[in-house]
């Protein structure tokens, strides 16, 4: 049965308009980054977040953020654990790109004030996660780098907060994309809770957008993701046509904080930086399995780390295994894992004395809207960067601690090129045209009922059995639709859409590769499989997924 999705969400009419040379969706690393550096090089930014400027998936992110800093390490050692971690399906330029121009971006959000943790010599302090062969891992507050980072950018940004050149508008919600007689996307219809002119649902008009949006993380009935992780800025580019590439590579990280089989939403997450520092894996006899799996055992990859957990799980008929990190000590993780010792604490259990019960959770989207060295989408003036898109550095499975350096890379990249290309007079400013192929809306009751059917058809272990089910479920959800348009139905409608078209991709790769698990297809297949599956919206609302293989890195 072919999958059709309708052009727009059912939404009133705009009510008001504002314009601006770009607007960048999202305030997380690669939203502000992006927002900042174009402000004092184009006329007029428009920076738009879902909820206030800090509440994004970046000051959730506890390990850090990888960089070859280490006058023993390099870019070239980064490269090579960053394709072992993507198994065979990353786009070599853009990982090349990422780990040579790394080391300046993370520099340069010192000299912003960003107050990473030193060393004695007063060095920034490094550590090692999961599949890499070096300490290139920088953080801040022990295992609060994203909250610091995210400080250190939004401080930045309210030093200019007067400034004419940006604008930034809280709690607006990306409803549609706008696109012109040409296809060309020329701006975003976004809902506003606010005052005055700009409640409810207006245009924002622009010569290019920037999706920094983050992923789809609340598909998922547990996830590590904040609420706000509803998939919007990948359901809007579906709609509009833009190629979404690698949507079946979710990763799910190994070591979530298991709250019992009822547990529902964002869940606390064991930072992988903690086994970096020493602890490891047991089963619940006390027996560690990792280092029978993968040479590197506990820091192995995270889809090989999360494999290895369920396979024990299985083989015990039990619904977690356990963290042990007592022997590192009560001094020890206080100073080094403030914020995660707080958190196990009040839910019961001190990691100094206790094993943490642990299993894998919905962690981080590795695909997302297909995108270019320069973070350009497939549609003429549609940007993507972060984890609403898919630049080619993540293949299969994200390596521990490159999103947030690739939310910076890649924002610079795209401003730099927003910049060159506005300068030359391309992306004119032009009027949006409403593009055919109807509208729809979930009924927001139905969230909980797309949540359950991915969890159960489409998460950390698949089979063409339980793929074919949730496909089922969904389309069956499809039918629950409701006029009375607001936040929870578009996030709703958002959700069942990536959600499904998830579970057909999922389907459609018959192997198991970095993060995708398939209990059928256990093996890889780089005969058939090796490669990439990108889909687009036809104008009559068919979505068409086509195969094409990755070039052989020699």
């Amino acid at each position: 049965m072919a999958l059709t999705i309708p052009r727009r969400l059912v939404a009133p009419p705009p009510g008001w308009t504002t314009s601006a040379d770009v607007v960048v969706v999202g305030s997380g690393i690669a939203g502000l980054t992006t927002a900042l550096r174009l402000r004092q090089r184009v006329d007029r930014v428009l920076l738009v977040t879902k909820t206030v400027l800090d509440e994004g998936s970046t000051r959730w992110a506890q390990g850090g953020i990888a960089a070859a800093l280490d006058p023993a390490d390099s870019p070239q050692e980064h490269l090579q654990d960053t394709l072992a971690a993507g198994v065979g399906v990353c786009d070599v330029e853009a990982v090349r790109a990422l780990v040579t121009e790394g080391p300046a971006r993370v520099r340069e959000l010192v000299a912003m004030g960003a107050e990473f943790d030193r060393t004695p010599e007063g060095e920034i302090a490094l550590t090692r996660e999961g599949g890499h062969h070096r300490d290139r891992i920088a953080h801040a507050g022990g295992d609060a780098t994203g909250r610091e980072i995210s400080r250190a950018l939004i401080a930045a940004l309210e030093a200019v907060r007067h400034d004419p050149g940006i604008e930034v508008i809280e709690h607006a919600l990306v409803v549609d994309l706008l696109q012109d007689a040409t296809g060309r996307v020329c701006g975003t219809t976004l809902h506003v809770l606010g005052e005055g002119m700009r409640d409810g649902v207006g245009a924002a008009l622009a010569r290019a957008v920037v999706l920094a949006t983050g992923g789809l993380g609340q598909v998922y009935a547990a996830t590590t993701n904040p609420a706000v992780a509803t998939g919007d800025g990948m359901a809007a580019a579906l709609r509009a046509g833009a190629d979404v590439r690698d949507l079946e590579f979710v990763q799910f990280h190994p070591t979530v904080l298991w709250l019992g089989a009822g547990s529902r939403g964002q869940q606390p997450l064991i930072s992988e930086a903690v086994r970096g520092e020493g602890a490891v894996l047991v089963d619940g006899a006390g027996e560690r399995f990792m280092a029978a799996v993968h040479e590197l055992a506990d820091l192995a990859p995270r889809d090989v780390v999360s494999r290895a957990i369920v396979d024990r799980m299985h083989a015990e008929g039990s619904s977690h295994v356990y963290l042990d990190a007592r022997h590192l000590g009560s001094q020890f993780l206080e100073r080094r894992f403030p914020s995660i010792v707080e958190r196990c604490r009040s839910l019961g259990f001190d990691p100094a004395t206790d094993l943490l019960p642990v299993a894998p959770a919905q962690h981080y989207a590795s695909g997302g809207v297909a995108t270019d060295l320069h973070g350009r989408s497939s549609l003429e003036g549609l940007y993507a960067c972060g984890e609403v898109a898919c630049s080619g550095v993540h293949g299969a499975n994200r390596l521990a601690s490159n999103s947030l350096l690739e939310g910076l890379v890649f924002a610079h990249r795209i401003a730099d090129d927003l910049t060159a290309r506005l300068a030359a007079g391309e992306l004119p400013s032009s009027e949006p045209v409403e593009r055919p192929g109807g509208e729809t809306l979930l009924d927001p009751e139905r969230r909980i009922d797309v949540q359950l059917a991915m969890t159960a058809g489409a998460g950390a272990v698949r089979s063409a059995e339980s793929l074919q089910h949730t496909g089922f479920e969904l389309a069956a959800l499809a039918e629950c639709t409701t006029e009375a348009a607001g936040s929870a139905a578009w996030e709703t409608t958002n959700l069942h859409q990536v959600g499904s078209l998830l579970a057909q991709v999922a389907a459609q790769r018959e192997e198991t590769r970095g993060g995708h698990l398939r209990t059928d297809f256990p093996d890889r297949d780089d005969a058939r499989c090796r490669g990439h599956l990108t889909t687009r919206r036809a104008p009559d609302g068919t979505l068409t997924t086509t195969y094409s293989p990755s070039p052989v890195f020699t």
